[in-house]
């Protein structure tokens, strides 16, 4: 089993807010979840590995791309 299977309700969590408000920032989505930035900044490579792709655009807001099936 992949790590990222284990994180999967973290993943979703996370990826709704970028569905939802395009553009949030890492500080924002830790903000929300009541997490550390850091903890945001390591998910997120873990989720592009799991399928979850977003686009980081010049003033650090993500933007969702679909996800892969």
């Amino acid at each position: 089993m992949a790590f990222w299977r284990k994180k999967q309700d973290d993943f979703e969590i996370t990826d709704e807010l970028i569905q939802q408000q395009p553009g949030i920032s890492q500080a924002q989505i830790a903000r929300q979840l009541d997490v550390q930035r850091s903890t945001v900044a390591r998910r997120l490579p873990s989720m592009e590995e799991a399928g979850y792709l977003y686009y980081e655009d010049d003033g650090g807001g993500l933007w969702p791309f679909r996800k892969k099936s």
